[in-house]
């Protein structure tokens, strides 16, 4: 390695306990002025987060934290088993001149202003807000388990094949995707969640979101309007925006989302995004009597239903509830399921279930849009459920992740009552914490999540899950990826800063 790339920094930094801003923030702006000004020069490596964290005499969560937010605008770049480095090419520098370090000004891209704008669609997607957390620490929701996967006998099933790999996985493939992966998720969701389908009914797809982008284009037109819940999960807002549909917002009660309030906000809806088994952020599960009248507006709409079921194996009283889609009798449900809160997000695979009637519309789709999904992990995806791993994986990580359930409470009793009022939940992969009265009149939930933040503690706002209107002051907190033993300190750490 060069003499340029194994340089290490000495770091000129000065951080005020008693400036009256988080340290995480003034460590980040010292930094970044450093690089901007040249005072590190590209490519050099910074110190571990360990070391600066010793040298400056805080937290080693406070320098992660910095480190991470310019990781994430492209002040600094990580090489695996090497370090942290100062980006070779800054994103001020192209901002304020248009051009890469060494381009010449007749080479430099025109601004905005003297080119086409954006697409209406452009101009929505851009302007929508995903709180999406790049962080695997304390509370981060959605995020499973991760030291708990198999990943050796995974790393078997994934290079078994491709020792040798046949003609088929080297081509392209069948744009609803692999046939055996295909047969297992139908066998798997009739006898665990009562979905009533075969293989061929079953379309692969990267995510939950591409699923949802993939039916909002085949079943809507631009300017149709779609009933969405609020609260509710941001990735579908993103992916019906994408395909020009209009958005209609119905709040989410106790019971879930009120289909009756949905038709009387928008009666031309043509379709309606939930989530009714655990919803997305609040965590309620949509009763009976819900659930049968959102098929009945369906049924005499003729509208669509896209039933969200991101993770309905995390049920911690009783048997996981049947799927909306064992109910219909109309065809108007397109299931919707993945395997990142499961197994882990990177993986990119999820599925569609779709009525037999648009079997050939879907797949037809698939190809025009995507051709076909990357074949490398579908295989051993399908030989994990068919070996019986991947139950057991549920079983495992559903103990696991009542305990730590029952450990973020118990801890929340004893350290933040009368600060936030948990929402009771049996299923799911988070907890929301509401913020109590004295709280919420002496901070929204969004100061409170930077301050927690600032602390090394990721905790969303829940406001940030509503599109507009009247919001409900809180915070998820997910524990699935949370050690037992790392609850309470973590948990005495939140009351810390909430109570200050």
């Amino acid at each position: 390695m060069s003499r340029r790339a194994t340089r290490e920094a000495l770091l000129a930094l000065d951080l005020d306990r008693n400036a009256g801003r988080p340290m995480q923030r003034q460590l980040y702006d010292q930094l970044r002025g450093l690089i901007l000004r040249r005072g590190v020069p590209a490519e050099t490596r910074l110190p571990s987060t360990r070391s600066l964290a010793t040298d400056l005499g805080v937290s080693r969560n406070t320098i992660v934290g910095a480190f991470d937010q310019l990781l994430a605008e492209g002040y600094l770049v990580s090489k695996v088993g090497s370090g942290t480095y100062v980006s070779p090419v800054l994103p001020d520098a192209l901002l304020d001149t248009g051009a890469a370090p060494g381009l010449t000004p007749s080479s430099a891209v025109s601004p905005l202003g003297d080119r086409p704008g954006l697409s209406r669609r452009g101009e929505a997607l851009a302007a929508s807000v995903n709180p999406r957390i790049f962080s695997y620490r304390a509370f981060t929701p959605g995020l499973p388990a991760l030291d708990e996967f198999p990943f050796q006998l995974w790393a078997r099933l994934l290079a078994r094949p491709w020792r040798r790999p046949a003609a088929r996985l080297l081509a392209f493939g069948d744009p609803a995707g692999d046939r055996d992966l295909r047969a297992e998720i139908a066998a798997y969701l009739g006898a665990v969640r009562a979905v009533r389908c075969d293989a061929d009914q079953v379309i692969i797809v990267s995510g939950a979101q591409h699923g949802l982008d993939l039916a909002a284009r085949v079943l809507l037109d631009p300017g149709d309007a779609a009933l969405v819940e609020e609260p509710g999960y941001i990735g579908a807002w993103g992916a019906l925006t994408g395909a020009g549909v209009d958005l209609v917002s119905v709040p989410v009660d106790e019971e879930g989302l009120d289909i009756a309030a949905g038709e009387r906000a928008a009666s031309h809806a043509r379709l309606a995004c939930v989530a009714p088994s655990h919803q997305y952020p609040l965590g309620v599960t949509m009763s009976l009597r819900r659930r049968l009248a959102l098929l009945d507006w369906a049924s005499r709409r003729g509208a669509w239903i896209l039933e969200d079921d991101y993770d309905s194996e995390y049920r911690y009283a009783g048997r996981p509830l049947a799927a909306l889609q064992g109910l219909d009798r109309s065809g108007s449900v397109i299931y919707i399921g993945s395997f990142s809160k499961v197994l882990f997000p990177s993986l990119r695979l999820g599925y569609l279930v779709v009525p037999p009637d648009l079997v050939q519309p879907f797949r037809r789709a698939r190809a025009a849009l995507d051709d076909h999904p990357s074949s490398i992990a579908q295989g051993a995806l399908a030989r994990f459920i068919a070996d019986g791993h991947f139950a057991a994986h549920v079983r495992r990580t559903r103990r696991l992740y009542a305990a730590r359930r029952q450990a973020l409470l118990e801890a929340g009793n004893r350290h933040l009552s009368g600060l936030l009022d948990f929402r009771p939940s049996q299923s799911g992969m988070h907890l929301v914490g509401m913020l109590s009265s004295d709280l919420a009149a002496r901070l929204p939930d969004r100061t409170v999540s930077e301050n927690l933040a600032a602390a090394g503690i990721t905790a969303p706002p829940l406001s940030g899950y509503y599109r507009g209107g009247d919001v409900t002051q809180g915070l998820l907190l997910g524990y699935a990826a949370v050690p037992e033993a790392e609850i309470e300190p973590a948990v005495e750490r939140m009351a810390s800063v909430l109570a200050g």
